[in-house]
């Protein structure tokens, strides 16, 4: 079966947490740069990333890598490249692009360059010099970083982190790719307590609760490639899924607990919980955080509390960040992670972080503050 390369785009900061993903799943020649986890597979790879990455933004097919550094050398390069195999007659194709530290650096020339290519190849082999674009997507981009050229083909869709089962949510929410990629961190295991005190609209308990009962990320949602009949056939997107349904964990006991102050967040919470399929494993309640209590010990706690970047919102925060060290603080049997973009967190919280990691919540810069229990006994 043919070989082919891809990259799965992820917000910076955790390449690492998608790399071993992509090892679990058997990728090979898997490569880490800045926000991209590259790898190789074949058609089927297509179906099984999307399906199981976790963490990562979206998975692309490279069509081709080369040296440009003359809009001449981008249009015959980019013709040169097999677009006839991936798409149809009818395919519907749009450019976009990025350009880094590159001499061809107008990204709409780029971009209407490419396109020119691609068409001019298409007219060769399907003898027409008109194409209606009324079929499936195949959304191309071309990336140039230092010259060099990078021409890929969107197999997503709508971002990974579109898991499926949030209908509705709540202002500012954790993307999902990010919730899971937390978890990943704090090496939680379903043989112990969870607890988020800030849930919101539940997706970090959600998307443990995936974890736990190794339910695949993607698998009730759509991908804009399961209409690429003509790469890759409707029965390998078929045979895919119901292998990831197979190895859903059903027996899975779990202890998954998200509290908030909002009443709106906890029902939709809820209602989210319910769509996922989980709602059978994470209790939910509306509780402030200065009522909440630890249910037991050596239990995990991840937080993606507010961060008060609002005027007026800040010194709420700063009591929120007191009432966390308090708590956790004494029980020292609980690990406790937090994500928040205070820069004196660590003072508010009354203990400084044995590690800290720094990442990306949308546009905001971050730090995953990460306290380590003590070990429960063997």
């Amino acid at each position: 079966m043919q070989k082919l390369n891809f990259i799965a785009t992820t917000t910076f900061g955790l390449e690492a947490i998608v790399k071993r993903e992509a090892m679990n799943l058997g990728f090979s020649d898997i490569q880490v740069a800045d926000g991209v986890v590259s790898f190789s597979g074949d058609v089927k790879t297509i179906a099984d990333a999307n399906i199981w990455l976790r963490s990562a933004d979206r998975v692309l097919v490279v069509i081709g890598q080369f040296e440009a550094l003359t809009f001449d050398e981008l249009f015959e390069k980019t013709k040169a490249l097999p677009w006839e195999e991936w798409i149809p007659k009818d395919g519907k194709f749009t450019v976009i692009g990025k350009s880094i530290r590159s001499k061809l650096f107008s990204v709409s020339d780029c971009q209407s360059i490419v396109k020119k290519a691609v068409v001019e190849k298409l007219k060769v082999k399907y003898k027409t010099d008109w194409f209606e674009e009324t079929g499936a997507e195949y959304k191309i981009q071309v990336g140039l970083l230092k010259d060099m050229a990078t021409l890929t083909i969107d197999t997503t869709g709508p971002g990974l982190h579109k898991r499926g089962y949030r209908r509705t949510s709540v202002e500012a929410p954790l993307k999902e790719t990010l919730a899971a990629a937390l978890i990943d961190v704090s090496y939680w295991k379903k043989d112990r307590i969870l607890l988020d005190p800030t849930c919101g609209s539940g997706t970090i308990p959600i998307e443990a609760a995936l974890i736990g009962k190794n339910i695949a990320p993607g698998l009730t949602r759509n991908f804009v490639s399961e209409q690429w009949s003509n790469v890759i056939d409707k029965a390998v997107w078929k045979e895919a899924k119901a292998s990831a349904y197979a190895k859903i964990n059903v027996d899975a006991q779990l202890d998954l607990r998200g509290s908030d102050i909002d009443p709106k967040a906890i029902d939709i919470a809820r209602q989210n919980a319910i769509k996922a399929g989980v709602d059978d494993c994470i209790t939910f309640e509306v509780k402030p955080f200065e009522k909440v209590t630890l249910p037991g010990d050596y239990g995990v706690s991840i937080i993606n509390p507010p961060y008060g970047q609002r005027i007026g919102e800040y010194e709420e925060v700063k009591y929120l960040y007191k009432h966390m060290g308090k708590l956790f603080n004494a029980n020292r049997t609980w690990s406790v992670y937090v994500l928040t973009s205070s820069e004196e967190f660590e003072k508010l919280y009354g203990r400084n972080a044995d590690k800290k990691r720094k990442l990306f919540n949308g546009n905001v810069k971050t730090d995953y503050f990460q306290y380590y229990g003590t070990r429960p006994p063997r």
